[in-house]
């Protein structure tokens, strides 16, 4: 007797996702001492560590202030919320602030539910958020 094992990876089309599981970072420098770091697609479990060595490697060469751009993130969940909180922790270490752009109402929602509002710049366009950067 031969024992087969047998191991189904899920395509995207199989769990009714329409749109590949994946993010999209671009860091681009901004005025000053400041950085900006594009998003789009999803931030969950298994895109997370993508951003989270995006915003490490700034922090790492001494960027301390930055905007997320949020305007393209179609969703995040509690890890990428960790993954946020936990770069903003980082760069209040060194002084440094992180403001958000956001205009997605879904996302600005959990934000509020959650209380980050409280504890991030949250803002409409990229401009107001590198003008309020600390």
């Amino acid at each position: 007797m031969t024992l087969v094992r047998v191991t189904t990876r899920y395509t995207l089309t199989q769990m009714n996702r329409s749109e590949p599981l994946d993010i999209k970072v671009n860091v681009r420098e901004a005025k000053g001492d400041s950085s900006v770091v594009d998003l789009s697609g999803e931030i969950d479990v298994y895109t997370s560590p993508k951003l989270k060595d995006a915003i490490g490697n700034l922090i790492d060469r001494g960027v301390y202030n930055l905007v997320i751009n949020l305007e393209k993130v179609r969703y995040i969940d509690s890890t990428g919320l960790g993954v946020l909180i936990g770069g903003l922790k980082r760069v209040r270490e060194h002084g440094g602030s992180v403001n958000l752009v956001c205009t997605n109402p879904q996302i600005k929602k959990i934000f509020d539910i959650t209380g980050l509002v409280m504890i991030f710049g949250i803002f409409d366009n990229e401009d107001a958020a590198l003008r309020a950067l600390v």
